[in-house]
This record gives structure tokens, sequence and C-alpha cells, in this order.
């Protein structure tokens, strides 16, 4: 089973998809990736040998910035935007929506599950 970056990638699967296990790669920086390490797209991570294993390592180290480092980089960018007191930084602060979305009805997985308020309940028509 091939081991990069970190992550181990499942077996018996194309390299181009396999790739995209790895956090901050997706389809088309994968087939890049691959070019770079002249791998063939369709191989089965279980058929690759010790030196192509070694050439795509290099090639994500070369280019891309991926799991922890990528992971760190989102939260200082998120924490400076905090930090200055932005919009985006104060939507983030509050847990809520940060790019536009309508907040009256639905962000609930953002907002979280409801929050029962006393005495909210419409009563039932009398008559």
């Amino acid at each position: 089973m091939a081991r990069l970056a970190g992550v181990e990638l499942p077996k018996n699967k194309r390299m181009d998809i396999a790739l995209t296990y790895i956090h901050g790669i997706g389809r088309s920086s994968a087939i890049k990736i691959l070019d770079q390490a002249k791998v063939d797209p369709a191989r089965k991570t279980d058929d690759l040998s010790a030196d192509e294993q070694v050439r795509i390592r290099q090639a994500i180290d070369a280019g891309t910035q991926v799991e922890g480092d990528l992971r760190r980089t989102v939260q200082q960018s998120i924490k400076r935007l905090m930090d200055i007191g932005c919009y985006r930084g104060i939507r983030h602060r509050k847990n809520l929506p940060v790019r536009g979305q309508r907040t009256h009805t639905n962000a609930r997985t953002r907002k979280g599950p409801r929050k029962i308020v006393a005495g909210k309940k419409v009563a039932p028509p009398r008559g």
C-alpha cells in the first residue's frame, strides 16, 4: 500500500482518484502531479513501483501545499480575519455563514440545531 504525504492511499484504485484522498489535492491537481512524475493515471495504487512512489512524492513536495501545512495556513488566514475584525472574521467568530448565504431560514449546518425559545409557539386557533 502506498503512503504519500502522511496518508495511506486506498488499495486497488486508479492513481488519479487515489491522490484525491490527500487533503489539498483534487482531480485536476492529481492529474498534473502524475504528469510531472511521468506515471500513468490509470495505474492502480497496488502496481506502483518504489521509484514511481518517490517521483510522485517529489512532485507533490515541489509544487503543492498539502495536509498539515495547508490546514495550518487556512487556520492562520481565518485567525487573521478574526483579529482584524473584518466582516468575514466576525462571521467566522459567530459561526455564521461567511459567503453571503441567507440565514433567516436554512444555514442549520453552520448555526447548529435550533434553539427553542419559550413562548414562541403559535397557539392553535380557537373556535
